[in-house]
């Protein structure tokens, strides 16, 4: 079954190297969408980037680098996401956040196992 509803994305990218209370930002961020009841998160690395201070960092093979790009990416219901958000104020982010409308495309059995803000019923 396929099932298709509006919904909202966020992205947030940060560095590698980007803590908060002495563990990765992203971790935080992480374990508070999951705290939420958000449907899901992502943590993505990236291999090669630069932000606001136009410094480009890339993977090499010969330096360990926390500079590395850093995307955490949620997908959920647009009331979720609002809420979830006011949840980040306190966090020190040095980076950039993006809200952005999409839509989202889930494919399902025909009997879930488990109730999502996505499910047909």
């Amino acid at each position: 079954m396929k099932v298709a509803k509006r919904a909202l994305r966020v992205s947030i990218f940060l560095g590698e190297g980007d803590v908060w209370h002495h563990k990765p930002t992203y971790v935080e961020i992480v374990h508070r969408a999951h705290k939420a009841g958000l449907a899901g998160a992502s943590v993505l690395r990236g291999i090669e980037g630069f932000g606001a201070g136009s410094r480009i960092h890339t993977q090499h093979v010969f330096l360990l680098s926390e500079r590395l790009p850093v995307l955490v990416l949620i997908v959920d219901a647009e009331e979720k996401i609002r809420a979830f958000l006011d949840q980040l104020d306190d966090i020190e982010i040095s980076g950039l956040v993006v809200v952005d409308e999409v839509e989202s495309i889930r494919y399902a059995e025909s009997s879930p196992r488990r109730s999502h803000w996505w499910s047909p019923t």
